[in-house]
């Protein structure tokens, strides 16, 4: 295992000028917020979700304060509730016209031995983590259907492929999710819409930290190849080019952000 240090920060490019994207739970300082981030800086006009309304508000705050008001909005969502992603989406033709990217990046994770797990704890990650990557994919396939063109990101993990001790519920849901990418993408591409997703492994934010323990986390790190885990802003950087028109050819695809070997 070979120790490297975290690259340097790349500037946006202009990637996405003119384009309207929304990103849910986008409200923190994990992959969703450094996807907004991210989306802003190749100069999207981007609209941010999270079921967290005041740090959603004050992300939104933040953002606006950086690349101005006019570039980023907020409107709250919980993905388990159809009515809220539904305005979500609304939202988002209404503000700008309509809609370019979209980035599914709502989930809900936790720990629990499969012997042990209750059947609220499956059923509450499965609804956050594949029924309401489900019904942001359908809410935003019909505005695209309309006008033809666009694109989706969703977030699935390495876990979806790999087996872990106590993630049986995550695992499942985030397996659904790529299946689900697969299947969009397939119906999708009668209009033109692009539907792909990423696997990240260990994206490292203050959250992630908070739920799990430092030996776990230790251990993660050391099955990846560089022996560091991933900047949130590295998982985005492949959710830019995903969306961008540098994958003009690719739909259906679950790619991996890893360097995980084992």
């Amino acid at each position: 295992m070979t120790d490297v240090e975290s690259p340097t920060y790349v500037p946006g490019h202009g990637l996405l000028k003119g384009r309207t994207a929304v990103v849910t739970a986008a409200a923190g300082a994990g992959i969703g917020g450094a996807t907004a981030r991210r989306l802003l800086e190749e100069g999207a006009r981007v609209l941010i979700s999270d079921a967290h309304a005041r740090r959603l508000k004050d992300h939104e705050a933040e953002l606006a304060a950086e690349f101005g008001a006019a570039s980023v909005a907020a409107v709250p969502c919980d993905v388990t509730d159809e009515t809220q992603v539904r305005a979500l989406f609304e939202a988002a033709v209404r503000e700008h016209g309509r809609l370019d990217v979209v980035v599914n990046n709502a989930g809900l994770g936790g720990t629990a031995q499969l012997v042990d797990m209750t059947d609220d704890q499956w059923s509450r990650v499965l609804d956050v983590t594949l029924n309401g990557t489900f019904r942001c994919v359908r809410a935003a396939l019909r505005h695209m259907k309309d006008t033809r063109g666009g694109v989706i990101v969703n977030n699935a993990s390495v876990v979806g492929w790999r087996a872990q001790a106590g993630q049986a519920h995550y695992a499942a849901a985030k397996a659904g999710v790529m299946a689900l990418t697969r299947c969009a993408a397939v119906e999708a591409a009668d209009y033109g819409v692009r539907v792909n997703a990423v696997a990240p492994s260990l994206a490292l934010h203050p959250h992630l930290v908070k739920v799990t323990t430092p030996e776990l986390l230790a251990e993660l790190t050391a099955r990846e190849a560089y022996g560091r885990h991933a900047e949130p802003w590295e998982v985005a950087n492949v959710i830019v080019f995903l969306a961008s028109g540098y994958s003009s050819y690719m739909t259906g695809e679950v790619v991996s952000v890893s360097s995980r070997h084992a």
